[in-house]
């Protein structure tokens, strides 16, 4: 289907037609198709724009994968298909490593996302020949790489389904995690949530991880004083800005700008 740019949702239809065509393909599951639509509800309450506490988050993500001795970032369907690009970027980055990790997983699923990875330019892409159990956990996601998920310390989840994300915290693991949803269960048991859209918040971590990388000063210090809750408070408070905004107005607003901060506080 042509979506014609001069269409006022052009951006979020040409994201569902992205996914809808990924589905076809069978790299992303029926249940992702409806994960999406849960996601870009909330993105319409906040604005469909990276929100302040969203940026600090996303500035202690990008610390603590520095910081890391083997960080990790886990990919599923709907991350492969919106933002292999942006997600290899970042992974080169760090460096991380990248590992496939499904819930509803067959091999021609985890081979087809792998191989979207590789022509996004990664490497040695992990999962297709898991080696390691997550403790805890029953589903086909407690599959894991004792390269990858299973001995890292740091691991960033997006879009991730909140009993792997508490799974990986019981590791003692930090886990950051990307989820438009502030309730769900996965911002809920993440050590770092963001509360914002994927493509949106893997290009603010690599902004800040080439902005800390020769600051381990500073990289350090925004990781000992990232406050959790804090920041959670931060986000359910900018809602509660934004419905009032809503009510005043009568009508949506129009589309939210959010000039990124480098020198976002945490």
């Amino acid at each position: 289907m042509k979506i014609p740019k001069s269409h006022p949702r052009h951006d979020s239809l040409v994201t569902r037609e992205t996914l809808v065509k990924a589905w076809r393909k069978g790299i992303v599951v029926p249940e992702g198709l409806i994960a999406h639509g849960r996601g870009e509800a909330w993105d319409y309450l906040l604005g469909e724009g990276t929100t302040a506490p969203a940026l600090v988050a996303e500035r202690a993500a990008a610390a603590f994968l520095l910081r890391a001795r083997r960080p990790v970032i886990s990919v599923n369907g709907n991350v492969a298909a919106l933002a292999a690009r942006d997600l290899v970027s970042l992974a080169r980055a760090i460096p991380a490593r990248i590992e496939v990790n499904l819930f509803h997983r067959s091999r021609s699923r985890v081979t087809q996302i792998a191989s979207i990875l590789e022509k996004a330019g990664a490497e040695a892409v992990l999962g297709i020949r898991p080696d390691a159990r997550i403790p805890g956990l029953d589903s086909k996601r407690a599959t894991a790489s004792r390269e990858g998920l299973y001995g890292a310390d740091v691991v960033l989840v997006p879009l991730e389904d909140g009993d792997r994300a508490e799974a990986l915290v019981r590791m003692g693991k930090v886990v950051i995690s990307v989820d438009l949803n502030p309730l769900s269960r996965t911002s809920q048991r993440a050590t770092v949530p963001i509360v914002d859209e994927i493509r949106r918040a893997l290009r603010n971590i690599r902004k800040f991880v080439d902005e800390l990388r020769d600051r381990p000063e500073e990289t350090a210090r925004i990781a000992r004083t990232y406050d959790r809750v804090g920041n959670m408070r931060a986000v359910y408070s900018f809602i509660d800005w934004r419905l009032g905004e809503l009510r005043r107005a009568g009508n949506p607003p129009a589309r939210r700008k959010v000039k990124r901060s480098a020198r976002a506080s945490t």
